[in-house]
Protein backbone atom coordinates (compact mmCIF):
# COMPACT_ATOMS: atom_id res chain seq x y z
CA UNK A 1 0.00 0.00 0.00
CA UNK A 2 1.50 3.34 -1.05
CA UNK A 3 2.00 5.77 1.85
CA UNK A 4 0.42 9.18 1.23
CA UNK A 5 2.76 12.06 1.89
CA UNK A 6 1.45 14.59 4.40
CA UNK A 7 0.93 18.12 3.18
CA UNK A 8 3.72 19.50 5.36
CA UNK A 9 6.38 16.94 4.36
CA UNK A 10 9.25 17.71 2.04
CA UNK A 11 12.38 15.74 1.14
CA UNK A 12 15.07 15.61 3.80
CA UNK A 13 17.31 18.06 1.94
CA UNK A 14 14.80 20.82 2.76
CA UNK A 15 15.99 20.72 6.38
CA UNK A 16 19.74 21.29 6.13
CA UNK A 17 21.26 21.46 9.64
CA UNK A 18 23.01 24.67 10.64
CA UNK A 19 26.75 24.09 11.10
CA UNK A 20 27.84 27.31 12.76
CA UNK A 21 28.83 26.87 16.36
CA UNK A 22 28.54 30.24 18.08
CA UNK A 23 29.94 29.37 21.47
CA UNK A 24 31.17 26.54 23.65
CA UNK A 25 29.78 25.19 26.86
CA UNK A 26 32.84 26.62 28.61
CA UNK A 27 30.78 29.81 28.88
CA UNK A 28 29.21 28.06 31.85
CA UNK A 29 32.46 28.64 33.70
CA UNK A 30 33.56 30.41 36.84
CA UNK A 31 30.87 32.16 38.78
CA UNK A 32 28.09 29.73 37.84
CA UNK A 33 25.41 28.81 40.31
CA UNK A 34 24.93 25.20 41.26
CA UNK A 35 21.29 24.20 40.98
CA UNK A 36 20.51 21.65 43.65
CA UNK A 37 17.44 19.56 44.39
CA UNK A 38 14.13 21.40 44.78
CA UNK A 39 14.10 23.32 48.04
CA UNK A 40 17.88 23.70 48.28
CA UNK A 41 19.52 27.10 47.88
CA UNK A 42 21.97 27.47 45.01
CA UNK A 43 25.50 28.45 46.01
CA UNK A 44 28.04 30.40 43.96
CA UNK A 45 30.86 28.26 42.58
CA UNK A 46 34.35 29.36 41.58
CA UNK A 47 35.18 26.29 39.52
CA UNK A 48 34.38 25.64 35.86
CA UNK A 49 31.05 24.01 35.10
CA UNK A 50 31.34 20.26 34.50
CA UNK A 51 31.06 18.80 31.03
CA UNK A 52 27.53 17.58 30.36
CA UNK A 53 27.52 13.91 31.50
CA UNK A 54 25.14 12.99 28.67
CA UNK A 55 27.21 14.59 25.89
CA UNK A 56 27.92 11.15 24.43
CA UNK A 57 24.23 10.81 23.47
CA UNK A 58 24.53 13.60 20.87
CA UNK A 59 23.90 13.82 18.03
CA UNK A 60 20.98 11.43 18.40
CA UNK A 61 19.37 9.49 15.58
CA UNK A 62 16.77 11.57 13.77
CA UNK A 63 13.17 10.31 13.75
CA UNK A 64 12.19 10.61 10.09
CA UNK A 65 8.47 10.59 10.88
CA UNK A 66 8.71 14.28 11.73
CA UNK A 67 9.79 16.50 8.84
CA UNK A 68 9.53 20.14 7.88
CA UNK A 69 8.02 22.32 5.17
CA UNK A 70 10.79 24.92 5.59
CA UNK A 71 14.56 25.10 6.21
CA UNK A 72 15.88 24.88 9.73
CA UNK A 73 16.39 28.14 11.56
CA UNK A 74 20.05 29.02 12.00
CA UNK A 75 21.47 27.97 15.33
CA UNK A 76 22.60 31.52 16.08
CA UNK A 77 19.04 32.85 15.83
CA UNK A 78 17.47 30.00 17.81
CA UNK A 79 19.98 30.27 20.66
CA UNK A 80 20.26 34.05 21.00
CA UNK A 81 16.64 35.19 20.53
CA UNK A 82 14.80 33.72 23.50
CA UNK A 83 11.98 34.26 25.94
CA UNK A 84 12.92 33.23 29.48
CA UNK A 85 11.40 35.70 31.92
CA UNK A 86 13.35 34.43 34.90
CA UNK A 87 16.45 35.90 33.22
CA UNK A 88 14.77 39.06 31.92
CA UNK A 89 11.87 40.32 29.82
CA UNK A 90 13.99 41.10 26.73
CA UNK A 91 14.99 38.68 23.96
CA UNK A 92 18.75 38.91 24.56
CA UNK A 93 18.78 36.89 27.79
CA UNK A 94 21.19 34.20 26.60
CA UNK A 95 24.25 35.88 28.14
CA UNK A 96 22.57 36.22 31.54
CA UNK A 97 21.41 32.60 31.36
CA UNK A 98 25.01 31.36 31.10
CA UNK A 99 25.45 32.21 34.78
CA UNK A 100 23.25 29.29 35.76
CA UNK A 101 24.97 25.92 36.07
CA UNK A 102 23.11 22.92 34.71
CA UNK A 103 24.60 20.31 37.02
CA UNK A 104 23.79 19.02 39.54
CA UNK A 105 20.07 19.04 38.62
CA UNK A 106 17.23 16.99 39.99
CA UNK A 107 13.58 16.61 39.04
CA UNK A 108 10.88 15.90 41.61
CA UNK A 109 8.03 13.63 40.40
CA UNK A 110 5.03 13.59 42.72
CA UNK A 111 1.26 13.85 43.09
CA UNK A 112 -0.97 11.08 41.76
CA UNK A 113 1.86 8.77 40.85
CA UNK A 114 2.67 5.21 41.86
CA UNK A 115 5.92 6.16 43.57
CA UNK A 116 6.89 9.81 44.22
CA UNK A 117 10.61 10.28 43.72
CA UNK A 118 13.40 12.73 43.03
CA UNK A 119 15.60 11.72 40.13
CA UNK A 120 18.93 13.05 38.92
CA UNK A 121 18.56 14.52 35.44
CA UNK A 122 21.29 12.33 33.93
CA UNK A 123 19.66 9.19 35.33
CA UNK A 124 16.34 10.27 33.83
CA UNK A 125 17.81 11.09 30.42
CA UNK A 126 19.63 7.76 30.19
CA UNK A 127 16.44 5.90 31.13
CA UNK A 128 14.65 7.31 28.06
CA UNK A 129 14.97 6.56 24.32
CA UNK A 130 16.72 9.69 23.03
CA UNK A 131 16.07 10.86 19.48
CA UNK A 132 16.12 13.99 17.32
CA UNK A 133 12.97 15.54 15.86
CA UNK A 134 12.50 18.45 13.46
CA UNK A 135 9.62 20.60 14.71
CA UNK A 136 8.11 23.93 13.82
CA UNK A 137 7.93 26.31 16.79
CA UNK A 138 5.41 29.16 16.92
CA UNK A 139 5.51 31.96 19.50
CA UNK A 140 2.33 33.74 20.51
CA UNK A 141 4.18 36.95 19.58
CA UNK A 142 3.89 35.82 15.92
CA UNK A 143 7.53 34.87 15.31
CA UNK A 144 8.47 31.33 14.42
CA UNK A 145 11.40 29.00 13.89
CA UNK A 146 12.18 25.43 12.86
CA UNK A 147 14.38 23.50 15.29
CA UNK A 148 16.07 20.08 15.52
CA UNK A 149 15.24 19.12 19.12
CA UNK A 150 16.83 16.18 20.91
CA UNK A 151 14.96 14.48 23.74
CA UNK A 152 12.27 11.88 24.32
CA UNK A 153 8.57 11.38 23.73
CA UNK A 154 6.56 12.03 26.89
CA UNK A 155 4.66 8.78 26.45
CA UNK A 156 7.88 6.96 27.40
CA UNK A 157 8.21 9.12 30.50
CA UNK A 158 4.60 8.36 31.47
CA UNK A 159 5.28 4.64 31.37
CA UNK A 160 8.35 5.17 33.53
CA UNK A 161 6.67 7.54 36.03
CA UNK A 162 3.46 5.45 36.30
CA UNK A 163 0.79 8.09 37.07
CA UNK A 164 -2.34 6.77 38.76
CA UNK A 165 -5.55 6.29 36.80
CA UNK A 166 -7.06 9.28 38.62
CA UNK A 167 -4.40 11.65 37.25
CA UNK A 168 -5.92 13.93 34.62
CA UNK A 169 -3.15 16.51 34.22
CA UNK A 170 0.64 16.64 34.08
CA UNK A 171 1.89 19.85 35.72
CA UNK A 172 5.47 21.11 35.20
CA UNK A 173 7.38 23.82 37.04
CA UNK A 174 10.57 25.76 36.38
CA UNK A 175 13.11 26.45 39.14
CA UNK A 176 12.16 28.90 41.89
CA UNK A 177 14.06 31.60 43.76
CA UNK A 178 14.79 29.05 46.47
CA UNK A 179 16.89 27.19 43.92
CA UNK A 180 18.47 29.98 41.85
CA UNK A 181 19.32 33.38 43.30
CA UNK A 182 17.90 36.60 41.87
CA UNK A 183 21.45 37.70 41.03
CA UNK A 184 21.44 34.96 38.39
CA UNK A 185 17.72 35.05 37.54
CA UNK A 186 16.82 38.76 37.97
CA UNK A 187 13.26 38.18 36.81
CA UNK A 188 12.51 37.01 40.34
CA UNK A 189 12.79 40.66 41.40
CA UNK A 190 9.54 41.35 39.53
CA UNK A 191 7.01 40.26 42.19
CA UNK A 192 3.95 40.72 40.00
CA UNK A 193 4.79 37.47 38.22
CA UNK A 194 3.41 34.29 39.86
CA UNK A 195 6.69 32.41 40.25
CA UNK A 196 7.57 29.62 39.74
CA UNK A 197 6.66 29.30 36.09
CA UNK A 198 3.96 26.62 35.88
CA UNK A 199 2.46 24.89 32.87
CA UNK A 200 0.33 21.84 32.30
CA UNK A 201 -1.10 19.39 29.82
CA UNK A 202 -3.95 16.96 30.00
CA UNK A 203 -2.81 13.35 30.27
CA UNK A 204 -4.17 12.80 26.77
CA UNK A 205 -2.08 15.67 25.41
CA UNK A 206 1.01 14.47 27.27
CA UNK A 207 0.52 10.98 25.83
CA UNK A 208 0.26 12.23 22.25
CA UNK A 209 3.17 11.18 20.06
CA UNK A 210 4.12 14.80 19.33
CA UNK A 211 4.56 15.78 23.00
CA UNK A 212 8.27 15.89 23.73
CA UNK A 213 10.65 16.60 26.59
CA UNK A 214 13.75 18.16 25.07
CA UNK A 215 17.28 17.95 26.43
CA UNK A 216 19.19 19.37 23.47
CA UNK A 217 19.07 20.99 20.07
CA UNK A 218 21.29 21.26 17.00
CA UNK A 219 22.90 17.94 17.77
CA UNK A 220 24.20 18.75 21.26
CA UNK A 221 22.97 19.42 24.79
CA UNK A 222 20.84 22.55 25.12
CA UNK A 223 22.06 25.76 26.69
CA UNK A 224 20.35 27.33 29.67
CA UNK A 225 18.65 29.97 27.51
CA UNK A 226 16.82 27.22 25.61
CA UNK A 227 15.50 25.58 28.77
CA UNK A 228 18.21 23.08 29.66
CA UNK A 229 18.52 20.55 30.98
CA UNK A 230 14.84 19.60 30.51
CA UNK A 231 12.05 21.49 28.78
CA UNK A 232 8.67 20.81 27.25
CA UNK A 233 8.12 21.03 23.48
CA UNK A 234 4.53 20.83 22.21
CA UNK A 235 4.74 22.08 18.61
CA UNK A 236 1.01 22.49 18.00
CA UNK A 237 0.73 25.05 20.82
CA UNK A 238 2.11 28.55 21.27
CA UNK A 239 5.60 28.63 22.71
CA UNK A 240 4.69 29.92 26.17
CA UNK A 241 3.27 26.46 26.91
CA UNK A 242 6.73 24.92 26.52
CA UNK A 243 7.95 25.36 30.10
CA UNK A 244 11.74 25.45 30.50
CA UNK A 245 14.33 24.14 32.98
CA UNK A 246 11.87 21.80 34.69
CA UNK A 247 12.50 20.83 38.33
CA UNK A 248 9.12 19.36 39.23
CA UNK A 249 6.47 17.25 37.48
CA UNK A 250 3.23 16.70 39.36
CA UNK A 251 0.29 14.53 38.36
CA UNK A 252 -3.08 15.84 39.53
CA UNK A 253 -6.81 15.43 39.05
CA UNK A 254 -7.37 19.20 38.91
CA UNK A 255 -6.50 21.52 36.05
CA UNK A 256 -3.65 23.84 37.09
CA UNK A 257 -3.67 27.61 36.86
CA UNK A 258 -0.76 28.18 34.53
CA UNK A 259 1.73 31.06 34.67
CA UNK A 260 0.47 33.28 31.85
CA UNK A 261 -3.13 32.32 32.51
CA UNK A 262 -2.70 33.77 35.99
CA UNK A 263 -0.98 36.88 34.63
CA UNK A 264 -3.62 37.62 31.98
CA UNK A 265 -6.20 34.90 31.36
CA UNK A 266 -8.00 36.90 28.64
CA UNK A 267 -4.88 36.72 26.46
CA UNK A 268 -3.14 33.48 27.45
CA UNK A 269 -5.39 30.54 28.15
CA UNK A 270 -4.72 27.00 29.29
CA UNK A 271 -4.98 25.36 25.86
CA UNK A 272 -3.07 27.84 23.65
CA UNK A 273 -3.41 25.86 20.42
CA UNK A 274 -2.20 27.71 17.31
CA UNK A 275 -4.97 29.10 15.08
CA UNK A 276 -4.53 31.78 12.39
CA UNK A 277 -8.18 32.81 12.65
CA UNK A 278 -8.13 33.64 16.36
CA UNK A 279 -6.25 36.89 16.89
CA UNK A 280 -4.43 37.86 20.03
CA UNK A 281 -6.27 40.86 21.54
CA UNK A 282 -3.39 43.12 20.43
CA UNK A 283 -2.20 41.59 17.13
CA UNK A 284 -3.15 39.22 14.33
CA UNK A 285 -2.11 35.58 14.31
CA UNK A 286 -2.79 35.15 10.59
CA UNK A 287 0.90 35.10 9.67
CA UNK A 288 4.28 34.54 11.30
CA UNK A 289 7.79 35.97 10.96
CA UNK A 290 10.59 33.44 10.56
CA UNK A 291 13.66 34.11 12.69
CA UNK A 292 16.79 34.78 10.71
CA UNK A 293 15.13 35.58 7.38
CA UNK A 294 12.12 37.67 8.47
CA UNK A 295 10.12 35.78 5.85
CA UNK A 296 6.37 36.02 6.42
CA UNK A 297 4.48 32.73 6.27
CA UNK A 298 0.78 32.01 6.72
CA UNK A 299 0.06 30.58 10.16
CA UNK A 300 -1.18 26.97 10.05
CA UNK A 301 -3.99 25.64 12.23
CA UNK A 302 -2.42 23.64 15.07
CA UNK A 303 0.86 24.89 13.56
CA UNK A 304 0.38 22.31 10.82
CA UNK A 305 0.02 19.31 13.14
CA UNK A 306 -3.76 18.94 13.07
CA UNK A 307 -3.71 15.36 11.80
CA UNK A 308 -1.87 14.39 15.00
CA UNK A 309 -3.80 16.41 17.58
CA UNK A 310 -7.17 17.76 16.37
CA UNK A 311 -8.98 14.73 17.79
CA UNK A 312 -7.84 15.68 21.30
CA UNK A 313 -10.20 18.66 21.31
CA UNK A 314 -13.38 17.20 19.90
CA UNK A 315 -16.38 18.05 22.04
CA UNK A 316 -14.67 20.88 23.94
CA UNK A 317 -17.08 23.43 22.51
CA UNK A 318 -17.13 25.61 25.63
CA UNK A 319 -13.35 25.90 25.92
CA UNK A 320 -11.15 28.73 24.59
CA UNK A 321 -8.88 26.36 22.73
CA UNK A 322 -6.93 28.90 20.69
CA UNK A 323 -6.16 31.69 23.15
Amino acid sequence: MRRLKRGWELPEHAATPESVFIRRRSLLGAGALILAAPGAVAQRANTPAPVDPTADLYPAQRNMRFRLDRPLTGETEATTYNNFYEFGSHKNIWRQAQRMALRPWQVRIDGLVKEPRTVDIDTLIRAMPIEERLYRFRCVEAWAMAVPWTGFEISHFLRWAEPQASAKYMVMQTFSQDQVAASVAPGFREPWYPWPYTEGLTIEEAGNELAFLATGLYGKPAGAQNGAPLRLVVPWKYGFKSVKSIVRITFTAERPKTFWEEVQASEYGFWANVNPEVAHPRWSQASERMLGTNERRPTLIYNGYGEFVAHLYQGLTNERLFA
